[in-house]
């Protein structure tokens, strides 16, 4: 193949110079000769003639088409015990949004799942409307691939600064013609002297005219007006509520109350909670010392580590511990869940508490990062709480509340001592 290509450039080139010197005769042989040479594939599927002397060239370009391609794009797949969600739009028809940015947020049943652009374009359409229900695969909207806004959108963008420019000054403008007739030469009349002579009265002996009455009803309306707002409640809120009024209902849960003396953990956390900041870039908190003991009481409580099966009426036994941790969100009350906390220190317990909480308040949790805890901790302290009773999460057992540490007065050794507690 490279001879021949070789044999078709020096074949060609001598009759194009062969032409140029209106050699016909030289021209004629070249031409004879590259008509002789072996066919040619070109684009596997175009041969040339080996008789014929007449040459196509094919040319290929880019479509514009192609690069403005118009996709639409699905609602991704939910987990299994997710079926349907509500869209929450972040974007608007006409915006420009980048690869990867977010354009929408679908709200389920037990977390947010964000929508990003596949690529960067213009959205065209929005296919289902701000607070609709959209299952897994339904189409959300339609988006123009390209690196910005179309050219149409561009032209006012160029415009504005040449607008934004002040105008050169030029010339006075001449006078405009006067529109007044000819200067009049006599004085106009006098009007004539009223017989008798006009009444008046003192401005303050005016009284206020009957208008300023409803300025004054209005400015009371205001100030004793009742207004109300209504919020739509998001799925996720909503079905917080539902599963708690149904805890409520179908368990049978007896509180009880306990105090610990936190003086200990409390001069411990003082002492060293510098160094431990210092050594592993995180605070130590109070979580990681409870966590760590419900690990243990778990253990060896098995029966308040098990969780009830509704479908098949038997009571899991589980020999491993994953505690889920009440986190407050803006959107409502998630329990992200620790996994394996019986194998954990201090330090692991401490960050994976720091790690699901910084995705709960980025609304960034999974259904895989609540799905399965088999108890749980709320701390109602963080909200200065005395006493409370919170609420199972089933199909768990248990659940432990925890609350403000205060200072007590407490009887040490028959004397009166201030220590302090948790409830």
């Amino acid at each position: 193949m490279l001879s021949h290509s070789r044999c078709l450039t020096r074949n060609f080139g001598r009759s194009l110079s062969a032409i140029r010197q209106g050699n016909n005769g030289l021209a004629r042989r070249a031409t004879a000769a590259l008509s002789a040479s072996h066919s040619i594939t070109l684009n596997n599927n175009v041969k040339s003639d080996p008789r014929s002397s007449v040459f196509q060239i094919q040319y290929f370009r880019t479509s514009v088409a192609h690069r403005e391609e118009v996709v639409t794009v699905n609602t991704p797949a939910f987990a299994e015990s997710v079926t349907e969600g509500d869209v929450r739009w972040e974007k608007a028809v006409g915006d420009t949004v980048a690869e990867d940015e977010v354009v929408c947020e679908i709200e389920t049943d037990k977390t947010s799942v964000q929508v990003p652009s596949p690529a960067a374009g213009v959205i065209l359409e929005l296919l289902v409307p701000d607070g609709g229900k959209v299952e897994g695969g339904n189409a959300l909207f339609t988006l123009r691939k390209g690196a910005g806004p179309p050219k149409a959108a561009e032209a006012p963008k160029a415009e504005a600064p040449a607008a934004a420019t002040p105008p050169p000054p030029s010339a006075a403008p001449p006078p405009p013609p006067s529109a007044v007739g000819p200067i009049p030469t006599t004085m106009p009349p006098v009007p004539p002297v009223p017989a008798h002579a006009m009444d008046t009265k003192p401005v303050s002996a005016i009284k206020p005219t009957a208008p300023a009455a409803p300025a004054a009803q209005a400015e009371g309306a205001t100030k004793g007006a009742r207004t109300e707002t209504r919020v739509k409640m998001n799925r996720m809120r909503l079905r917080i509520a539902q599963r708690l009024k149904e805890a409520q209902n179908t368990c049978a849960m007896l509180t009880t109350f306990n105090e610990v003396d936190m003086s200990n953990i409390s001069e411990m956390r003082k002492t060293y909670k510098d160094a431990y900041l210092k050594k592993h870039n995180i605070k130590l908190g109070f979580m990681s010392a409870f966590v760590k003991a419900a690990s243990y009481a778990l253990a060896d409580q098995p029966s308040v580590n098990g969780v009830i099966d509704d479908t098949t009426k038997e009571i899991v036994y589980r020999d491993y511990v994953d505690i889920s941790v009440a986190v407050a969100t803006p959107k409502g009350l998630v329990v992200p869940v620790i996994r394996n906390v019986e194998g954990m220190n201090f330090t692991d317990i401490e960050k994976a508490i720091n790690m699901l909480g910084e995705k709960a308040r980025k609304n960034e949790l999974a259904v895989e990062d609540m799905d399965g805890g088999t108890f749980t901790i709320s701390n109602g302290g963080v909200f200065g709480s005395m006493f409370g009773t919170p609420i199972i999460n089933p199909p768990q057992s248990a659940i432990l509340g925890m609350h403000g540490i205060f200072d007590r007065p407490v009887a040490i050794g028959g004397k009166v001592g201030i220590l302090n507690f948790k409830p």
